[in-house]
Order: C-alpha cells, then sequence, then structure tokens
C-alpha cells in the first residue's frame, strides 16, 4: 500500500505526550482536529479504541470498516466506522502501510492459551483499557466497566491472514519515526493501550514509548 505523508509540523501541535511501554493513554480529540500516534523505536503495536466522546455506547465497529472498505488492514483513506455507520475518524496519513483490525487485544486469557499458563499473570492490553476506563470514568463520574469494551485497532502490529483464514503474529513492518494520522470527524474519545506484550515479535518482544499528538482544527 503506498504510504502517505503529513504535512503538519510536530512543533505546530497543540498537545504532544510521550506513552510510555506498556501504558494506557486516553484523551478526546475534537472534530476536525487532526491526531497522530508516532512509533518512536519501532515495531510497538498500539491498541486502541476509538468512542464518540458524548457516549460511550457508540464506539469503534471493525466489522462495519471492514465491510465499508473491502480490506481487512487499514491505512491512509480508511474511513474508521462506528456501530451505528457514523464515521468516527478518517486515516489521513500513514508512514507504515498497515494496519491490524483482527487480532484483538492481549489478555491474562489469552496469554494462558496461545503461550503457557505461567504467563497469565502477565501485564495486558485488556487490563490497561480498563483501567484507563476505570479512571475516566471516575473523574466524569460515569459508569464504565468491561462491558464498554469491543474489538480494537492495533496500529503497527502485523497480523497476516493465512490462505486457511487463521491469524499469524510476525515480525512487525514498521521503524522508528513512522506513524499513522487520522482526523476526527466528529468529537472523539481515543483509548490507547502502548501494548506490553512480551510473548510475541509483534515488538520485538520489547515495548517501547510512543508518542501521541493532537493538532487544532485544520
Amino acid at each position: 500500500m503506498p504510504l502517505i505523508e503529513s504535512s503538519l509540523d510536530p512543533r505546530n501541535a497543540v498537545h504532544r505526550e510521550i506513552v510510555a511501554a506498556g501504558e494506557p493513554w486516553m484523551g478526546t480529540v475534537k472534530t476536525g482536529q487532526a491526531f497522530r500516534i508516532l512509533d518512536l523505536e519501532g515495531n510497538q503495536a498500539v491498541d486502541t479504541l476509538f468512542y464518540r466522546a458524548d457516549t460511550l455506547e457508540e464506539r469503534y465497529s471493525a466489522q462495519d470498516t471492514i465491510r465499508a472498505q473491502g480490506n481487512i488492514y487499514l491505512t491512509a483513506g480508511t474511513a474508521l466506522l462506528s456501530n451505528e455507520g457514523n464515521v468516527l475518524m478518517t486515516i489521513v496519513a500513514d508512514t507504515c502501510g498497515r494496519h491490524d483490525t483482527l487480532g484483538g487485544a492481549c489478555s491474562a486469557e489469552s496469554n494462558t492459551v496461545r503461550y503457557a499458563l505461567d504467563k497469565r499473570h502477565m501485564h495486558s492490553c485488556r487490563d490497561n483499557f480498563l483501567i484507563a476506563l476505570a479512571r475516566w470514568g471516575e473523574k466524569f463520574d460515569r459508569d464504565i466497566s468491561k462491558r464498554d469494551l469491543s474489538s480494537n485497532i492495533n496500529f503497527f502490529m502485523n497480523v497476516p491472514v493465512t490462505p486457511a483464514g487463521k491469524l499469524t503474529f510476525a515480525d512487525g513492518i514498521s521503524a522508528p519515526g513512522r506513524y499513522v494520522e487520522m482526523r476526527a470527524e466528529m468529537d472523539v474519545t481515543v483509548l490507547i493501550s502502548n501494548c506490553p506484550q512480551l510473548n510475541n515479535p509483534c515488538n520485538a518482544y520489547n515495548p517501547t514509548p510512543v508518542e501521541v499528538m493532537i493538532w487544532s482544527s485544520q
């Protein structure tokens, strides 16, 4: 897939923040603003969920997004659709090439099934999502729980699909300094788990920081 660079200068961003390796991040991107996730050291999987800002009932839908674009991978030009059929975000720039929306988030259960029983206790993206949602709920006095989780995007993650329709977790295709950038088509709450996974090659078994940036409406 063709790589498309952004014309936006990080020095003009209204918000810049480093998300530490293995940690969650949650914030709001207003309509028309640009939102970038920068892979600082390369091949770091960034599990991400999107919600309509005024109600978590409307959220990113992998099924609707895949059906609408006729492609299981995400890249520049992809409209990220909600479960109500509305466009939450549009990917406007991408220097990685493609992103996964099938592999889901690692969890205690998947760590056990995919790897070993003694991996169950290891920190996971599902844990990160629940921690961030709990903090968000306390801040805004909302009742938020695991029922508010849905299928997520794995930015920068390489999950090839075999001819038999099975998913495989392969070495990443990103590199230091690559990024994906989106335009918010409505006010959107973004929930990120900067994946802490240590058991598959998607991040070379070494979680690293990423940076998030937001620009004013263009």
